[in-house]
């Protein structure tokens, strides 16, 4: 009865997986907790997402969001001309189910690994075939599915925690933006029929 009750209880949503008894299912996780201020056990890149439908595409972007605590980041933390996962931990990763168009290339619908290569006037913006890595450690150019350069812009204000933003154009048209300290990057992309 007791479990019965416990399963119940958990398909209503009262019950998370930390007071259940039964040992969790396989692939099943919950995102980390979310950084609050003043506790001993801080997350210092909590995980997070990003989702959007443009017209008929489902775009979804999954990354770790790293502080800057007191850091210089661009040309200090992360080096100028090095390839970052554009996030903490693991790669960060974005999927859409509709082929993209972006910077003039073609992007076939799936999940991709995003890394960026940053210099100071600068970015190399790349989508990889290998989306399930830890960081850049298994990061292969060969594995490259399409590369281009945009140009960063400088923010007035710091940005703590990095941050991407999927926003909407139109039903046919949008926008990915990341920012993080004093720097963001952008790329338009389109969705093709």
């Amino acid at each position: 009865m007791k479990k019965i009750l416990c399963i119940s209880l958990l398909s209503l949503g009262v019950l998370n997986c930390k007071n259940a008894k039964e040992p969790k299912a396989e692939g099943h996780q919950h995102p980390a907790p979310k950084e609050v201020a003043g506790t001993a056990n801080k997350v210092l890149s909590p995980h997070t997402s990003v989702m959007a439908m443009i017209g008929d595409a489902h775009m979804h972007i999954d990354y770790s969001s790293p502080g800057v605590r007191d850091r210089i980041i661009f040309g200090g933390l992360l080096p100028f001309n090095a390839v970052w996962q554009a996030g903490a931990h693991m790669a960060t990763w974005i999927e859409s189910d509709k082929d993209l168009s972006i910077a003039g290339q073609v992007l076939p619908a799936g999940k991709y690994g995003f890394f960026v290569i940053p210099t100071k006037s600068e970015w190399t913006l790349i989508f990889n075939s290998n989306w399930n890595q830890h960081g850049k450690d298994d990061y292969k150019e060969s594995e490259d599915v399409l590369r281009f350069q945009v140009t960063p812009k400088t923010l007035d204000t710091t940005k703590e925690h990095l941050e991407y933003s999927i926003i909407k154009k139109n039903d046919s048209e949008g926008e990915i933006s990341l920012a993080w300290e004093k720097i963001a990057v952008s790329f338009p992309f389109k969705v093709s029929n």
